[in-house]
């Protein structure tokens, strides 16, 4: 790696390389743990719940303040939206769409870092390697995706009981039929993997793309004087701006995808309230 140290391709493999147990032996290995996506992902999350709780704990009759309304928008919308998809008791869910939106945005926020200040701040204390988005993980967001299949589960088991959740993997779509029994669970079981799959698959690519192109604009400033001191100066102002573009759309692209997953979240969970 240190031969590649000074060249694109280096710079690139270097942050893209996770600070893990082992070194990756294929593409599918369960015996790496990837610390940093653990660490920033759990940090986060414990941010997440604090400020939720600072918010409830502060919460006053009066005039309140511009935090406080903040977090009053943005329950009010999660409400909202429960409401019109969710059909059931959503003491639990709603807490949890809101966990998940604030969850997400903050941890997708990470990639409005400068992509070289955290690893450089890391290797400080030694350590070499460091990729501080946990959602460019897949195994992050397939996490999150199968946490909420899990609950999906839970819900139509409460809601339907064994035999009706059971009854409602064979019946449907195509009816009630002894033939056409074994489709129905076979469709049904494709539809909950595809719902999984996809959900964890659109964070993280579109994440990772992202995070890519941060890579990339950061690259331009790196080479800028080998083209000289006029196409250097150019290059620098192109990074710049570039940066700059891309970091203000960023942050459209950094809060739709944590609204998505919290409204794919509230449908799928809505779907197993929901009688076939």
């Amino acid at each position: 790696m240190a031969s590649d140290a000074l060249t694109s391709t280096g710079y690139m493999l270097h942050h893209l390389q996770h600070n893990a147990s082992v070194m990756k032996q294929s593409i599918v290995d369960f015996s790496v743990l990837n610390y940093d996506t653990i660490f920033f992902s759990i940090l986060i999350l414990i941010v997440s719940l604090w400020l939720l709780r600072k918010a409830a704990s502060h919460a006053t009759s009066g005039v309140p303040g511009k935090f406080q309304c903040a977090v009053e928008m943005l329950v009010d919308m999660v409400e909202e939206q429960s409401k019109a998809i969710v059909h059931g008791d959503r003491t639990f869910i709603a807490p949890v769409a809101l966990t998940v939106f604030v969850w997400v945005t903050l941890m997708n926020a990470v990639d409005l870092i400068p992509v070289d200040l955290l690893p450089w701040i890391a290797g400080f204390f030694g350590i070499h390697y460091l990729r501080p988005l946990p959602t460019a993980d897949l195994n992050a967001t397939m996490g999150i995706s199968i946490s909420v299949l899990l609950l999906c589960i839970y819900y139509g088991l409460k809601v339907k009981g064994f035999g009706g959740f059971t009854r409602s993997l064979f019946v449907a779509p195509f009816g009630n039929h002894f033939l056409l029994w074994p489709f129905n669970f076979a469709l049904n079981i494709i539809e909950y993997v595809a719902k999984t799959v996809s959900l964890g698959m659109r964070l993280f690519g579109n994440m990772y793309a992202g995070e890519l192109l941060f890579f990339l604009i950061a690259l331009l400033g790196g080479f800028a004087f080998s083209f000289g001191f006029l196409g250097g100066s150019l290059s620098i102002i192109g990074q710049v701006f570039a940066g700059l573009c891309w970091w203000i759309f960023h942050i459209l692209i950094v809060l739709l995808q944590a609204f998505i997953m919290m409204m794919l979240t509230l449908v799928y969970i809505g779907q197993a309230h929901d009688d076939h």
